[in-house]
């Protein structure tokens, strides 16, 4: 009988805690979980050609690279773009392009914990 109980004990400490349930944690509860990348983040920055002039105009993709699917953005007179509510869960492709010419293309990785993603696309 006895080792039938420290068995059952087992496994009832073991789904306690595969469950969350700490003991020792405030008021016995499960650890509180703590959100690292999810969200939302901006994605902004500006188009320049190769001597740092604003390219105004310029269309500005941004591809999700699981789905496919592509949000595009027209560059300002100065040069801006930005792409707002972009999910900090995905992983995107970011590129610029205009009358045949086309950027490097950026990547925004979901392991960036950054809530405002600013960079810089040169024309090539």
């Amino acid at each position: 009988m006895t080792v039938n109980r420290a068995r059952i004990a087992a496994w009832v400490i073991f789904f306690a805690l595969a469950a969350g349930w700490m003991p020792w944690a405030p008021h016995g509860g499960p650890l509180q979980a703590q959100a690292q990348n999810l969200g939302q983040r901006n994605v902004s920055g500006s188009v320049v050609e190769g001597n740092s002039a604003a390219v105004a105009g310029a269309t500005v993709f941004l591809r999700n690279v699981k789905t496919k699917s592509i949000r595009s953005y027209t560059s300002s007179s100065n040069g801006r773009f930005r792409f707002a509510q972009v999910n900090m869960t995905d992983d995107f492709d970011l590129w610029a392009e205009k009358d045949g010419k086309k950027s490097a293309t950026k990547t925004v990785s979901s392991w960036d914990a950054r809530k405002e993603f600013e960079c810089e696309l040169k024309m090539k």
